[in-house]
């Protein structure tokens, strides 16, 4: 286990913050009752801070005709909706809510070529409604696999996330389970997939990012 680098600048800050204000309560307090309870605590909330950026080290599952989970979390959404940004037809989307205590990473679901990646200013509704996949921050992602088969990946920022990070760049090709992105504080990963796909996975289950196989791409 280690420490992504999108959290270095954060946990620094927080550890300068909370440095000085533990010195001056030190200084401006006549007990050290206070003291020890507000040191106790920013002790807690550095550690908190620290395991949002945790990065585990892990064994990549792969298969040319498999769809990884990209996030870790629990499924909140499994239908057939109707992709507008930039698929224009009907697809099976499949979404991963992020819970602040989950791994924030994000990986590729399949091997193959950027073709799509825009980011969206937007709201920070509850990544839980139906609304946050169009109306909040949200990076779209769109990788096309050799024998042409678009699947698009949309990051979502939520309630407490106010960070969206995407390595994707158009035109560069990427391994399933290569690292995509960031969500700093949250909150939320949903994936389009063909119709006829199988899904192997169901409602409330919770999936583990580059570990869990989502579905399988029909032949």
């Amino acid at each position: 286990m280690t420490i992504h680098k999108e959290g270095y600048n954060i946990i620094a800050t927080f550890f300068l913050l909370l440095g000085i204000l533990n010195v001056t309560v030190f200084y401006f307090t006549n007990t050290g009752i206070i003291f020890s309870i507000f040191l106790i605590l920013s002790i807690l909330f550095q550690l908190l801070v620290i395991s949002f950026f945790r990065s585990p080290n892990r064994i990549p599952v792969q298969g040319d005709d498999l769809i990884i989970a990209p996030a870790d979390g629990k499924i909140v959404v499994i239908e057939e909706t109707h992709e507008n940004e930039y698929l224009k037809d009907k697809r099976i989307q499949v979404s991963i809510f992020m819970s602040p205590l989950n791994v924030h990473i994000n990986w590729y679901p399949v091997k193959g070529i950027i073709r799509y990646c825009q980011h969206h200013n937007g709201r920070h509704l509850s990544a839980w409604l139906p609304k946050s996949s169009t109306d909040n921050e949200r990076t779209t992602v769109v990788i096309e696999k050799e024998n042409k088969t678009p699947i698009l990946m949309r990051q979502i920022a939520g309630a407490m996330a106010r960070r969206i990070v995407s390595y994707a760049k158009v035109g560069t090709p990427i391994d399933q389970c290569q690292q995509e992105g960031f969500i700093k504080f949250g909150s939320r990963v949903d994936v389009f997939l063909p119709l006829g796909t199988e899904i192997n996975v169901k409602l409330n289950q919770k999936v583990t990012g580059s570990q869990t196989i989502l579905a399988k791409l029909p032949r």
